[in-house]
């Protein structure tokens, strides 16, 4: 009986080890596999006094046969220690600094019940909140939003605090510009009227109502697609009057995720399609789609991916190939290709088909210019090249005659020099015989 209660003192010891080990190696940037929110230094705290009382486990371990009744005193405690662990320091209990530089700070101001489950990104998650300024004033305010989790429908700290909540939780934000409008702020689309100023931080009061994983066959309807299709749509259309294009290009791409009549089921049959959808609504859903490809391409375009925006380009012109917006958006891309020529021939299909557009008439004039400055200076190349081709191929013949000139002094010298040692042999010969 003692051996066997020793044996349970013994493992329950590596247990609480190897939780100690755990909670010493995790990291604290894997946001949404967190277990909870506490604070970092209230569970650091927590974890030295599981440490102690590993060793103090361990040390009734060794203890004689005698004590195991004691052992299991400690091990009763070391219970009620490990729940202090979960639930954290009374001072810090439900604050946490997110990033660790107090730049967004979550504090719990209600508990999610024990059964409750936390959302994961991509989750359709249905939340209340309400966005103030530090004065109290009123930003925005939701009492049923629904939004993806991950895909930027909402500001951006509060969207990287949502994997961190449990349903039926109540918590207050504190964020930082850099993660909320930033220096840009927010105004009114109807007016310049000013919502949020630039660099203000935000306050938010969030109550996660509910999550839900959606399936691909949750997804299997022309009104769900459509709808959040056209919502990754206008979310992207505002990141991209912002200038943000990133962010513009990650939610068009989630936009053609859904305006798809094709089945996304990667363990569905190939060339299946379980969405069966009338004529009416496949039209709509692919002139969607194509509208997406024109905004994605010009998105792409003003980062500098134009290998990226022809690809986006081509998927409009193979079903539209007279469609402005692509022959201009392609024409843009050639030019940034630096293919000149190339972006007036579409420039000009363009302004046959739309001949009031000053907008392609003033680029058009501006690639003209653009194309005849490049002409003078292919020229001037030309030219340079063609005038150190001469200056070589006068100094290859300058070389080749001057050896020419030369050879012919040596041979008149020679013959002089030869006339004269005749000359003076004959003088010499004519003195000895006379």
């Amino acid at each position: 009986m003692n051996t066997s209660n020793n044996l349970r003192l013994k493992q329950r010891f590596r247990t609480v080890k190897m939780d100690v080990e755990k909670s010493s190696s995790s990291s604290f940037e894997d946001l949404t596999n967190a277990e909870d929110t506490k604070d970092i230094r209230a569970a650091q705290a927590a974890t030295s006094v599981s440490e102690a009382l590993a060793e103090s486990v361990a040390a009734k371990v060794d203890d004689d046969d005698d004590n195991v009744k004691k052992s299991e005193e400690v091990i009763a405690v070391d219970d009620v220690v490990e729940k202090g662990v979960r639930e954290g320091d009374d001072e810090e209990e439900g604050v946490c600094d997110i990033l660790g530089n107090k730049l967004l700070i979550k504090r719990i101001v209600k508990k999610a019940p024990e059964s409750a489950e936390h959302p994961n990104r991509g989750d359709l998650v249905t939340i209340k909140f309400t966005g103030k300024l530090e004065d109290g004033t009123i930003v925005e305010k939701e009492e049923s939003f629904q939004c993806h989790v991950g895909d930027f429908e909402v500001i951006q700290g509060l969207d990287m605090v949502l994997p961190m909540m449990y349903v039926g939780e109540q918590a207050q934000l504190t964020v930082d510009p850099r993660f909320g409008y930033g220096a840009t702020g927010l105004k009114k689309e109807t007016s310049a009227e000013t919502i949020v100023p630039p660099n203000a931080s935000l306050i938010y009061d969030v109550e996660l109502l509910n999550y839900q994983y959606e399936d691909f066959k949750d997804l299997k309807t022309f009104d769900i697609l459509r709808k959040y299709g056209s919502r990754k749509k206008e979310r992207a259309n505002y990141f991209y009057k912002r200038g943000e294009y990133n962010n513009a290009i990650h939610l068009y791409r989630r936009a053609l995720d859904y305006l798809d009549n094709r089945d996304g089921d990667p363990d569905a049959e190939f060339g299946k399609e379980d969405l069966e959808l009338s004529n009416t609504d496949s039209q709509n859903l692919l002139e969607d789609r194509l509208i997406v490809y024109n905004n994605l391409a010009m998105a792409q375009i003003k980062i500098g991916a134009f290998d990226a925006a022809l690809q986006s380009v081509e998927h409009v012109l193979r079903c539209q190939p007279n469609n402005p917006k692509a022959l201009y958006r392609k024409g843009r891309v050639l030019e940034g290709k630096a293919d000149t020529q190339g972006a007036i021939k579409l420039l000009q299909k363009v302004a046959v088909l739309e001949p009031d557009n000053r907008a392609v008439q003033s680029d058009l004039a501006r690639l003209f210019i653009k194309a005849r400055r490049e002409e003078h200076n292919e020229k001037e190349m030309y030219q340079k090249m063609l005038g150190q081709a001469k200056k070589m191929e006068q100094t290859t013949a300058d070389r080749q005659k001057t050896p020419l000139v030369d050879n012919s002094k040596l041979k008149l010298l020679g013959f002089l020099m030869g006339t004269i040692l005749v000359g003076v042999a004959g003088v010499a010969i004519y003195r000895y015989k006379y």
